[in-house]
C-alpha cells in the first residue's frame, strides 16, 4: 500500500491540484489513509490554482482555494511512492530527470491509456472536459488502492 502520492503537470495550478483534491477526497470517502500532493514540472510556484479550475471545483463541491503551486523536486520525488502525471512526456521528463524514479511514475490514465489535456488558457468548458476526466481516472485509482 502507498503512503504518499503525488500528483504532477506543468504548472500546478489546473490539472494536478484538481487531481489532488478531488483524490484526496475519495480516499477520505472511502477510509482510506493516502497523502495527496501535487507539483509541477514548470510550476508557476506560489500562485493559487487558476480560476477556471477552482470555479469547476467548487460547482463539484470542493474547494481549493487554499492552493499554492510548487516546483518538483529531487524531495518531492523521493518522498512519494507513486508519482501520477497527464501526460505521457511528463513520465518520460521525470523519469530523465530522476532516473530512480522508474517504476513509480504513471499516467493518471494508466488504466485506460487515456492522458489528460492541459486548459490553461482555454475556455471553462475545457476545465470541465478535464474534471470528469480526472474524476473518472481518480476513480479507477481508488478501485486499485481502496
Amino acid at each position: 500500500m502507498f503512503s504518499n502520492i503525488l500528483i504532477v503537470c506543468v504548472g500546478n495550478i489546473c490539472r494536478s491540484p484538481m487531481s489532488e483534491f478531488l483524490l484526496r477526497q475519495i480516499f477520505e470517502e472511502n477510509g482510506v489513509n493516502i497523502s495527496v500532493s501535487s507539483a509541477g514540472l514548470g510550476a508557476l510556484i506560489g500562485h493559487s490554482a487558476d480560476d477556471k479550475a477552482i470555479e469547476v471545483m467548487a460547482d463539484n463541491g470542493i474547494d481549493i482555494s487554499e492552493h499554492r503551486a510548487r516546483q518538483l523536486s529531487d524531495e518531492l520525488v523521493r518522498n512519494n511512492e507513486l508519482i501520477l502525471v497527464m501526460e505521457l512526456w511528463q513520465k518520460k521528463e521525470i523519469e530523465s530527470l530522476f532516473p530512480y524514479a522508474r517504476g513509480r511514475v504513471h499516467l493518471l490514465g494508466k488504466w485506460s491509456d487515456i492522458e489528460v489535456n492541459d486548459p490553461y488558457n482555454k475556455p471553462k468548458e475545457a476545465f470541465v472536459e478535464a474534471f470528469v476526466k480526472i474524476d473518472q481516472l481518480c476513480q479507477q485509482w481508488c478501485k486499485k488502492l481502496c
